[in-house]
């Protein structure tokens, strides 16, 4: 038997390829995850809140309110645990949709700016109103709607556009 040079060369470029996105997946995620709970932390926090009731409200969408707050601790770190989960969701996508789309990574600062407007957009008036939330029926302060639209765009969508171009462009 003779093994041909593109027969090596394609087993080794495929998980190559496929440890470098799942690396650029996982590393956007976690990035964007940890910048968006850190504002939330702070911004919250300035108001009283502490670490844990953040992540029992977005355990909250799971589990609805009051289960997620009389949880304690534990439905907390569920919380911040489901907060990266869909980061690194949201990082997935991107990526996805940029190994098919040449214009996310060639124009991916105001491509990310613009997925991250998106992700507002579709967190705050898609997902969480059919999650166990629920629809809230009021409009936050314009200084929390705001900076929340600002965070979405400079602290999520643009780093993981950033990542997603600096993987791919090694590829």
């Amino acid at each position: 038997m003779t093994i041909r040079a593109e027969d090596t060369a394609s087993r080794i470029t495929v998980p190559v390829a496929r440890s470098r996105a799942w690396r650029a997946i996982v590393s956007g995620g976690l990035v964007a995850g940890a910048l968006d709970i850190t504002y939330a932390f702070v911004v919250w926090g300035m108001r009283g809140v502490s670490p844990i009731r953040v992540g029992q409200s977005v355990a909250a969408g799971l589990l609805g309110r009051e289960a997620a707050v009389a949880g304690g601790l534990p439905t907390g770190i569920l919380g911040l645990g489901l907060h990266f989960m869909i980061a690194i969701v949201m990082a997935a996508v991107y990526y996805a949709a940029a190994t098919r789309l040449p214009l996310l990574v060639k124009r991916a600062v105001p491509c990310g700016i613009a997925y991250g407007l998106a992700l507002y957009g579709m967190m705050n008036y898609v997902v969480v109103p059919l999650s166990a939330i629920g629809p809230s029926g009021r409009t936050p302060p314009l200084a929390i709607l705001v900076s929340g639209i600002l965070v979405h765009m400079l602290l999520v969508g643009l780093p993981i556009a950033l990542i997603t171009r600096r993987a791919l462009r090694a590829a």
